[in-house]
Order: C-alpha cells, then structure tokens, then sequence
C-alpha cells in the first residue's frame, strides 16, 4: 500500500480502491482505520477511493507527539496527501467524525476542494454537536425493534453518564440489525485508537466562529447527507450544517443510520454519485 511522510516525519498509509477521479475519503471514529468503510457501498464502480488511515490509526505510524492526533493538526496531514498525489484540487468525503476534519480542511484551504460530501457528519467544527436528547429521539424511533427494550435502558444511561458504553445498544447506530451490521460493529474496537479518539476533539480542536465565517465564504458545492435514522447528527442538525455552506444541498437518506452505505447501498451510491458528477439536486 502507498505511503507518504507527513510534515512531523510520521508515516501515514492510504489505500486506492476503484478506478475513475480520486474521492479522497476522511474516516470517523473518531480515529478508526479506514477499512470500516470498505468501498462505501459500491462508489469504487464510479470513482478512486482514496482512504488515508489517520496517524495512528490502521497502518499510519503512531506519531512522536499524541498531540497531534488533535483534528487541527490533521489538516496538515490531508494537505501533505493532496500534494503527494499532485492534485491541484480534490473531491473530499467526511464521514462522521471525519466531517468535521473535512470542514476545517475546506476551511483552511478552500480553493483546493472541489466538492464536499458530508455523510452523516456531526458537525463539532461548527459548535453544534448532538446533544443527549437528540440521540434518544433518534433512538426511539426504533420502538418496534426486537432488541429495542434491552438497548434503550442501556442507552440512555450511557447517554446520562450512569452507564459505560454496552454494545448492546449498537443497533441504534444502524438502519437494520442484519449481519452485515453485526460484523461491521464487532470490527470496531480492532480498529479504533481510543487515546487518539480522546485527544481528536480536545480542547483548541476547533474554533467555530472562524470556521462557520470561513466555510460561508466556500464556493465549492457541498453534499450534507443525513440518515433518517441517526442520532448523531439527526436531520434537522445536519440540515442547520448545510445552512452555514452557501453552495450546500440537502439529503436524507430513509431508513438509514449512521453508516447509510450498509444500509441501502444503492440509494447512497446513486446520491453520492449524482452530487459529485455535477447532476444532483436539492432535497428536503
């Protein structure tokens, strides 16, 4: 697999799936390796997935100073990558926590983003993250769920601090409890850097007034996909996400969770695609 040598000296990996233009693809987590995403539901058919392993994550080296992993110092990272590859310009994907690392990315360096998607990407750069109540709004929607009168409980009480995180309540982050999604969740702790996911949003991670100012003067079009299912952000937040992007369109894919691609591959592949060739159009 390619490497390339960040500005600190530190080793960082990224994988190329798929052929066509690159996507370059920002993982969440926070700081989980980038081979949960797989080939997001089938996008390798219309695009080059570029998936960078953050810092300590997957088969990037661990670097010298921890404080790195702070989502600020990642820009440079995804800066070096652009320049490694010689793009003038690049699309870029977020997902999740790579959301907001996505938005400080365009932010500090507008004129190289092409496009933008935002998939389901809680919006911490903006000073707007998901509140408790939000996730269990969000939760309760999945009342006729067989496994849902074991997992709210448990749910809620991690969401008060009562409780420590249960897998018993990872179905919520999915639209359907299937194998799949049973497999996909069962890979997570494997995959995960925790003191890195503990210092990527730390104090001085972000600065939301200068970011929202810088990102309202973005001209690059921007996709702010949210599932109908998901907490973390629901709609209604990744829709006040788009109302800060002068260039952004709006989508809500059904039934989906926080990883949509699992959920109905096609529906996500056919969005993300008719946004990134130019043909998409604005939703409600």
């Amino acid at each position: 697999m390619p490497f390339f040598t960040a500005s600190d000296g530190t080793e960082i990996a990224y994988h190329l799936r798929g052929e066509g233009e690159p996507l370059v693809v920002l993982p969440g987590g926070p700081m989980r390796a980038s081979a949960y995403l797989g080939d997001l539901g089938g996008l390798t058919e219309h695009r080059q997935l570029v998936r960078i392993d953050l810092r300590g994550t997957g088969n990037s080296a661990v670097p010298a100073d921890p404080a790195t992993y702070r989502c600020d110092h990642l820009v440079d990272d995804i800066e070096v990558l652009r320049d490694h590859m010689g793009l003038a310009h690049m699309d870029v994907l977020g997902h999740s926590a790579g959301g907001s690392l996505a938005m400080l990315y365009a932010a500090r360096h507008p004129q190289r983003v092409a496009r933008l998607a935002l998939v389901t990407a809680t919006p911490w750069a903006l000073g707007m993250p998901a509140t408790a109540e939000d996730r269990l709004a969000a939760a309760r929607l999945r009342e006729g769920e067989p496994w849902f009168a074991e997992a709210f409980p448990a749910f809620e009480a991690w969401l008060a601090g009562s409780g420590d995180f249960d897998p018993v309540f990872a179905p919520f982050f999915y639209g359907r409890w299937d194998d799949a999604a049973k497999q996909h969740d069962m890979r997570a702790d494997d995959e995960s850097n925790d003191e890195a996911a503990d210092i990527y949003g730390s104090d001085g991670a972000y600065d939301p007034p200068t970011t929202r100012l810088e990102l309202s003067r973005l001209t690059a079009p921007v996709l702010v996909l949210a599932g109908g299912l998901d907490g973390g952000p629901r709609p209604d937040l990744a829709r006040r996400t788009a109302d800060v992007l002068p260039n952004a369109e709006f989508a809500v894919q059904p039934g989906a969770g926080h990883y949509p691609w699992l959920d109905d591959a096609e529906w996500f592949v056919r969005r993300v695609v008719a946004f990134l060739d130019g043909s998409g159009r604005r939703a409600g």
